[in-house]
């Protein structure tokens, strides 16, 4: 395990009822934008507790956030920001809009000339407005962390970035208002908080046990509350428990110390810029094909996924791994998220376009960047 820093500076409020916290967390004289997205939190009582709990506050809006952020869209919020001299964003909605808010919170104050440079070349902001958040969809785990993922359209590209600067000062957590989410947004939800864990433990044994163990307790619990949650929209303790994985999977602290992986969302991202397939769902086609392309790199961990998590018994480590990959993508298909491309409609030929496009950025993947633009071409046919 090797040396890091962690660093998490986002206050969590979490349970029932707990919107009406926000107007202890705002300032009272700070002039705020709240965005949003499609306009779920107006038919689900959301945007009405939020109003009530800041009523009287100086409080515009930005809404029809997308779920993949696009960037010309959120330039008009920046223009709103700067124009009105904005001192706080809240995020209403799930983490497409809080990675939307993220990007306008470092583009409001950026002095470059392209705040897509932001996004692209790594360029450090040096300030952002801060940021709150009420969450209503947990998956992205965007709630604790510094990322946010923003796509492009104009150039068919969609870029993740990092800046320690873009942690919400605070989130609310209130799993009653996942309660309405339509089936499949649950399920990609399900899925991309499984995927985030992967991300971070399916590499190979790095003497990190208490990481391991903290991983497997979130991928256990997703297998045992993701179909109940699905079943049994309103059972409290279960979607509980779902929106705290989301949230645990991505606040950095299962990755602390330890080499990760994230092949499986650099080319998700692809699939979704190319042809529109959802984030969760291109994780899901992905992460098995992966599994079983690095097989041989990943052997020992799969064994040990496969023992730990889904209970597999006997064997040597190759069937181990086999079954385990197996089990994964048995999981995601219970879910409803299908796992091949054709099942989405996406040629063949989505190998090769996706393989050129990382090629062209000299993108290195996995955790010995060893997947470059062939391998990902080899990947993307398994789960053609």
């Amino acid at each position: 395990m090797d040396n890091f820093t962690y660093h998490n500076p986002v206050k969590i409020v979490f349970g029932k009822g707990s919107i009406a916290e926000i107007s202890k967390l705002i300032d009272p004289n700070a002039k705020i934008l709240m965005t949003f997205g499609g306009g779920s939190i107006k038919k689900n009582g959301v945007y009405d507790q939020v109003k009530r709990a800041l009523a009287g506050r100086t409080m515009l809006e930005f809404g029809g956030i997308p779920a993949n952020p696009e960037y010309d869209s959120l330039m008009e919020a920046v223009a709103i920001g700067r124009k009105e001299k904005i001192d706080v964003l809240l995020s209403v909605g799930g983490g497409s809009v809080l990675d939307g808010t993220k990007f306008i919170a470092v583009a409001i104050p950026w002095r470059g000339a392209d705040p897509w440079d932001i996004v692209v070349s790594g360029k450090p902001a040096e300030d952002a407005i801060p940021i709150g958040c009420v969450l209503t969809l947990p998956a992205t785990g965007s709630e604790m962390n510094c990322f946010a993922v923003i796509s492009r359209a104009s150039r068919k590209e969609k870029r993740a970035f990092s800046n320690p600067h873009v942690y919400p000062r605070f989130s609310v957590l209130d799993p009653e208002t996942t309660f309405t989410l339509p089936p499949r947004q649950v399920a990609n939800g399900i899925v991309d908080a499984f995927a985030h864990v992967m991300e971070q433990y399916m590499t190979f044994p790095q003497a990190a046990p208490l990481q391991d163990r903290q991983a497997e307790a979130i991928l256990r619990t997703l297998i045992e509350i993701g179909p109940k949650t699905l079943a049994e929209p309103r059972d409290y303790d279960a979607r509980a428990s779902l929106v705290w994985c989301a949230t645990q999977a991505l606040n950095g602290l299962i990755g602390c110390g330890v080499a990760q992986d994230w092949a499986t969302h650099m080319i998700g991202h692809e699939l979704t810029a190319l042809h529109g397939i959802d984030h969760a769902q291109s994780l899901a086609v992905v992460l098995p094909a992966i599994l079983r392309h690095q097989k041989a790199r990943k052997r020992e961990k799969l064994s040990q996924f496969g023992r730990r998590v889904w209970g597999i018994e006997g064997g040597d480590a190759d069937s181990l791994a086999d079954q385990a990959i197996e089990k994964t993508e048995a999981f995601f298909r219970s879910l409803g998220v299908k796992t091949k491309l054709s099942e989405y409609g996406i040629p063949a030929s989505a190998a090769q376009a996706v393989s050129a496009k990382l090629d062209a950025r000299d993108a290195k993947l996995g955790e010995h960047e060893a997947i470059r633009g062939p391998q990902v071409a080899e990947i993307l046919r398994i789960c053609a």
